[in-house]
């Protein structure tokens, strides 16, 4: 068994390599190696996803496909989630993920065939699951900001390119965890290509999205 941890990105300007400290951790926690990791920055809704689909036909039958959560391997529409799940199901590999507890026990050798496949069914329906809600937020998401860019513009102050969807929503998930917005900062700064300085999130930005989730919190009360 060889477990082949998969990290995406879905811009350029993500890191891809964020988790890798995640999945080395759940993998060190349990006496357990990292075989191969495979990166890329492609979106998650899509399915033209190279490495993904190399680290899929590096795997042998039993191998594990570690993720840090399900909508890193996942944003995809139903039919073509489908066709995802059928590769992976064909190549007989077994996919952990670290907000799926269920999987945890999946990258462990030594259950006994009922066990094993019990295990199997419970991660399969919540992997179903997960994958499901994770489209949804996209689909939400982009819903949101289609409204909100059709409002500026009818206000004539729509000046630019949609934002960063992905890079909000976690630091969306980093506010709702009570984390300083210095602390943000510094957890999500990275160093640029050319050596030149440090592209990192700015002050205002979590401002505005703290705003925001204020207003969709009272939007749902």
């Amino acid at each position: 068994m060889f477990i082949r941890a998969y990290l995406r990105a879905s811009t350029k300007e993500q890191d891809a390599s964020r988790a890798k400290t995640d999945l080395q951790r759940f993998v060190d926690e349990r006496g357990l190696k990292i075989a191969a990791t495979y990166m890329e920055n492609e979106s998650g809704a899509s399915l033209k996803r190279p490495e993904l689909f190399r680290l899929l036909a590096d795997c042998q039958p039993g191998d594990v496909l570690l993720v840090e959560q399900v909508d890193r391997l996942s944003r995809l529409n139903a039919d073509d989630w489908e066709v995802l799940k059928r590769e992976i199901a064909l190549k007989r590999v077994r996919v952990v993920a670290l907000d799926l507890p269920t999987s945890h026990q999946l990258a462990q050798q030594g259950s006994d065939e009922f066990s094993a496949r019990m295990l199997d069914a419970i991660n399969g329906m919540m992997l179903d699951m997960l994958a499901a809600i994770a489209r949804k937020d996209y689909e939400d998401r982009r819903r949101r900001q289609a409204q909100g860019i059709e409002k500026a513009k009818q206000r004539g102050a729509f000046k630019g390119r949609p934002e960063d969807e992905e890079r909000n929503a976690g630091l969306v998930m980093m506010l709702k965890a009570g984390m300083s917005y210095k602390t943000i900062i510094d957890s999500t700064k990275t160093k640029r290509k050319d050596g030149s300085g440090y592209d990192m999130v700015s002050s205002s930005t979590l401002a505005r999205l703290a705003r925001r989730m204020k207003e969709e919190q009272a939007a749902d009360a």
